[in-house]
């Protein structure tokens, strides 16, 4: 199953919610939620790498396209007059192509969600601390701090 970002952030929405009345559970689930967070950051670091390696054969066959050098066949379905040869304009075709352009927007939004994700599980790693610090301040409150 594929999360996309605002799945992921309703999610953290309901995890993030400290119980102040089960600290105790709070605390023994932080290996848990580290654990369910660790494995979506894993599986779309391979996303990610999926869609960069698809990005590299995008781009070779769509090099390969505006240069002249594609097969035959791939020109009869879909002609194109030109053979670029300067470098300048073929990044320029190379950077307005659809095919390329789409999977380099999906390999921003894995960055995106890399990074959400990044910052909760340092959240995740905190909350040992701010867990430390409600029973600090409950003690302080009944008069034992």
């Amino acid at each position: 199953m594929v999360l996309d970002l605002e799945m992921i952030q309703k999610m953290w929405e309901e995890d993030s919610k400290i119980d102040l009345d089960n600290l105790h559970t709070e605390s023994i689930n932080i290996p848990k939620l580290h654990a369910k967070y660790f494995e979506i950051y894993n599986n779309i670091v391979l996303l990610k790498k999926k869609a960069e390696q698809q990005r590299k054969n995008i781009r070779h066959e769509r090099y390969e396209y505006f240069s002249g050098k594609a097969d035959p066949e791939i020109y009869a379905e879909k002609p194109f007059p030109k053979k670029i040869r300067d470098k300048d304009t073929m990044q320029k075709y190379l950077d307005s192509d659809e095919s390329l352009s789409s999977v380099s927007l999906k390999i921003d939004y894995y960055d995106t969600i890399l990074n959400y994700i990044e910052s909760i599980l340092k959240v995740i790693q905190n909350r040992t601390y701010q867990i430390k610090n409600a029973v600090e301040f409950m003690k302080f409150q009944a008069g034992y701090g």
